[in-house]
């Protein structure tokens, strides 16, 4: 009998929004699925995804993802007006949508995307429902990651 080969791909994330975890406190990450054009698939296969400046809004009963840019590829199909920016519907069931649309309604929040990736065959991202964070919070992330690299460096050498 012959094994199916499964194709690996050295790495499943197409794209990651680092900036989200530092401009926000993430309260809880949703996985949801994309719509997608054909030729939109085809760049990301290719890696030419941006999010760091997406976010979602929910507008009559369904996502949206704001602010993604795909890239066409050069050799993209000639008949298809390839739109970099347009947006993007996201795949929820009915339960997360209402559960999504409660904890916007509450004061501060956000949803932002985190992070772009493949799931088997499925390009998915993940969206966090986030709070902003004030300027003394962003300076104790950024000393705490200081005290972890510095805590490293003495461990290291006090072995010696």
């Amino acid at each position: 009998m012959n094994k199916k080969k499964s194709h690996k791909p050295s790495s499943a994330t197409i794209a990651l929004n680092k900036r989200a975890r530092h401009e926000y406190f993430i309260e809880e990450e949703i996985e949801a699925g994309l719509s997608l054009q054909g030729w939109e698939v085809k760049s990301l296969r290719a890696g030419k995804a941006n999010i760091s400046d997406s976010y979602v809004l929910l507008k009559d009963g369904e996502a949206w993802l704001f602010g993604a840019t795909i890239t066409p590829l050069n050799v993209a199909s000639t008949h298809v007006i390839c739109e970099p920016m347009r947006n993007r519907k996201l795949l929820l069931n009915e339960r997360e949508l209402n559960s999504l649309f409660g904890q916007i309604n509450r004061q501060g929040y956000t949803v932002v995307a985190l992070s772009l990736y493949w799931k088997n065959a499925w390009a998915k991202v993940k969206i966090g429902v986030a709070k902003g964070k004030k300027e003394y919070d962003k300076r104790t992330d950024i000393k705490e990651r200081q005290w972890q690299v510095d805590k490293a460096r003495i461990m290291k050498n006090s072995n010696r």
